[in-house]
């Protein structure tokens, strides 16, 4: 017999509720926005931080990610398209990889303090691996060191955009996940 205090289902709404939140996100890429103003960076911290599986930690972002650009490919056609044959894709992608690895330092220990660090981090981190992408193979910097610093500075009126845009949907999704989290009993454990 079923104890009233007890669900009579097994159903976990965490793993799910974090996915639909990443993804709402992951689309806003899609709406006219200012430069580099993304949750990219965001949403990677948030899945390291909050999915108790590890493999769906990294899998979600990437997954909501690859949605949201291949909304971007279809509105915008062949220009980004052939963002998905180059090596600024794949050095994106481990990058939200690599962000997602460094939100698993945030487990059990997220706060205010911690999520700002944190997000600088990531904003630095995608900074440093964009911008390397920008230059690696490209015949619009020279394959030296010289080219690779003219690409870092190059990229330096994006990173704002890159460092608000991490900060606001950082606040965003920590901060409304930690209000549904109040709401919601089953999503107080330390990951879901």
């Amino acid at each position: 017999m079923n104890s009233p205090n007890r669900p009579t289902s097994s159903f976990a709404p965490g793993p799910l509720i974090l996915g639909a939140m990443i993804l709402v996100a992951a689309l806003t890429r899609v709406v006219p926005h200012p430069w580099n103003f993304s949750p990219v960076e965001a949403i990677a911290l948030f899945g390291g931080a909050y999915f108790a599986s590890r493999s769906l930690a990294i899998v979600v972002p990437l997954a909501a990610m690859l949605a949201s650009d291949l909304i971007l490919a279809f509105v915008h056609g062949g220009s980004y398209s052939s963002y998905f044959f180059g090596t600024s894709f794949w050095l994106v992608y481990a990058c939200i990889a690599l962000s997602t690895v460094l939100g698993f330092g945030l487990r059990g220990k997220v706060n205010g303090v911690r999520v700002l660090g944190y997000s600088l981090a990531g904003s630095v981190l995608f900074f440093l691996v964009t911008n390397f992408s920008a230059w690696i193979g490209s015949s619009m910097y020279p394959q030296n060191a010289a080219g690779l610093m003219a690409a870092y500075v190059a990229g330096i009126p994006f990173f704002q955009g890159t460092l608000l845009g991490t900060l606001f949907f950082s606040a965003l999704l920590f901060g409304g996940f930690s209000l549904l989290r109040h709401r919601m009993p089953a999503l107080r454990v330390q990951t879901v």
